[in-house]
């Protein structure tokens, strides 16, 4: 597989939504979870696809439970919970993993395009390290999704142009995200 577009995800639903569809926008594909300290970033997702997708942006919400047990429910409770607490209206996905055997291949893409380029500087991402140190001291050096929140931007030609932790300003995404557009 070469291109963005050759990947797919199962909806809720167990059906396969390709890629291809959101061919020619911007997109942000973010592995999410809802019982993180992260877990407010829906709101500024929210925004920013509000803001944004009229002009071409699509969220591409991917759960994942890898991290910690944070996202215990089923899909259901985790589309329930999201549209409740933060009115999201982007398109989420089954629940999957990023990392290991199970990984989507979707995940082992974008990781082989954006590898860990580091936290960033500030207390969250102080702390982020400190945490992930005791996991895997080898953290800095592998392209793993290292925490719920990770977020790719992909151009609307369909190259993986950046990769935000989700230590990440949220302002400096929705940035990227407009330049694109």
């Amino acid at each position: 597989m070469s291109s963005i577009y050759d990947f797919s995800v199962k909806a809720p639903s167990g059906e396969d939504v390709s890629l291809k569809e959101f061919e020619g926008k911007v997109m942000v594909i973010v592995n999410t979870a809802t019982g993180c300290g992260f877990t407010p970033q829906y709101k500024d997702l929210e925004e920013m696809y509000e803001k944004y997708h009229e002009k071409g942006l699509e969220i591409i919400d991917i759960p994942c439970n890898q991290f910690a047990g944070q996202t215990p429910g089923t899909d259901e409770e985790i589309h329930e919970f999201c549209t409740l607490k933060y009115n999201t209206q982007f398109p989420q996905m089954k629940k999957s993993d990023v990392n290991g055997e199970n990984q989507l291949p979707l995940y082992t893409y974008l990781k082989s395009q954006k590898g860990f380029e580091g936290f960033g500087k500030g207390v969250k991402a102080i702390a982020m390290g400190a945490m992930l140190k005791k996991i895997d001291k080898n953290y800095k050096n592998n392209p793993d999704i290292k925490w719920n929140f990770t977020k790719f931007v992909v151009d609307r030609a369909g190259n993986v142009v950046a990769r935000f932790e989700p230590t990440a300003d949220m302002a400096a995404l929705s940035n990227c995200v407009e330049a694109l557009l």
